[in-house]
């Protein structure tokens, strides 16, 4: 196994920091500068000497101030400009050299951020994949803290209760649904579970997702999850042709308790927490499929109707979990889109 890219990029980056540090400074090149110098000295004593030729002799200058006078008068400007070229080569050059180091070490750091990267890469995934479940977890038990415990709670588990509580007869006796004599034969069949029908509604995740299917087919051959089924199916098609799908909305939670006073019969802003969808593009496509669809504004109306009437059944014999399971289906996601956009919650 070969080492890493980083490692090869950080070792080249150190040798041109080295080298970079180690480079010599060019003092043999003339510059544009240093021109300019010397053609001013040049110009300089070119005027010096014109001036003492056409000034006449007096004989005034024997003096030894009058010659350092005039020495410094000439030779002192040649100097300030010499001055000022050699600093304006050594701050050329000091700028050069650091923007040689800063490219340097912009290299290393990008070299080191690589191998950090690389080496830590996986862990990191991991780690925020761990960090991410936990999240859901968290929100999913945060919306159901507040669990109610009634006689639902206490039923068997999920794949075995009953989803849906058959009608009660209006004896005051009557503790649980029965089947009375002359009762079809479709409904001697075995109660969907809870497990099976919260699977139907999310529907099969793929072609192979076996135990999906399984739960569809059960849940269909009861008349009235299937009539729920079928209306989402129908709506969810219909959502597609314009790009909505399900899997891409992440609606905020809601409280089951907030779910239960919906089954309840509490509409508006009691329960606007429930329009959980935020996706302003979906909204706005399906806001503009049922202005000019009025098809889809049927199934619409449609589905929102059985799912209402289905889920205040369901929620009867749930417990606060499987409310949340059932609210994070992809029936739940279009019944909470499709809410919003007929103002269900308002």
């Amino acid at each position: 196994m070969t080492e890493p890219e980083p490692d090869t990029r950080a070792t080249k980056a150190f040798d041109r920091l080295a080298a970079a540090a180690r480079k010599p400074v060019q003092t043999g090149r003339v510059s544009n500068v240093e021109r300019v110098a010397l053609v001013l000295s040049v110009v300089w004593l070119a005027l010096v000497s014109g001036f003492f030729l056409v000034m006449p002799g007096d004989g005034n200058t024997s003096g030894t101030l009058s010659v350092v006078m005039t020495l410094v008068g000439i030779f002192l400007p040649v100097a300030m400009i010499w001055v000022a070229a050699v600093t304006a080569r050594t701050a050329r050059e000091m700028r050069a050299e650091a923007h040689e180091l800063k490219a340097s070490v912009e290299a290393m750091r990008s070299a080191w951020l690589s191998q950090q990267a690389h080496r830590a890469g996986p862990s990191v995934e991991r780690r925020l994949d761990e960090i991410a479940a936990s999240a859901r977890q968290t929100e999913t038990a945060v919306a159901t803290f507040a669990s109610r415990r009634d006689a639902g709670a206490s039923q068997p588990s999920a794949d075995r209760k009953a989803a849906l509580v058959a009608p009660r007869a209006s004896g005051p006796g009557e503790d649980q649904p029965t089947l009375a004599l002359g009762t079809p034969a479709e409904d001697l069949r075995v109660p969907v579970s809870v497990s099976d029908f919260i699977l139907a509604l999310n529907f099969p995740d793929t072609a192979e997702d076996r135990e999906g299917f399984r739960a569809l087919r059960r849940a269909l051959e009861d008349r009235t999850m299937a009539k729920l089924i079928r209306a989402a199916q129908d709506v969810l098609t219909l959502l597609s042709q314009d790009g909505i799908y399900m899997d891409d909305l992440k609606p905020d939670r809601a409280k089951p308790d907030l779910w239960r006073r919906f089954a309840a019969g509490e509409r508006g802003r009691e329960v606007a927490a429930l329009g959980g969808v935020r996706d302003r593009s979906s909204l706005a496509l399906t806001v503009g499929r049922m202005r000019q669809d009025t098809i889809f504004r049927d199934a619409a109306h449609h589905f929102l109707r059985q799912f209402d009437k289905t889920f205040s059944e369901f929620e009867k014999n749930a417990s606060d979990q499987e409310v949340a399971e059932l609210a994070d289906t992809r029936t739940a996601r279009a019944f909470m889109l499709l809410g919003r956009v007929t103002g269900t919650f308002d």
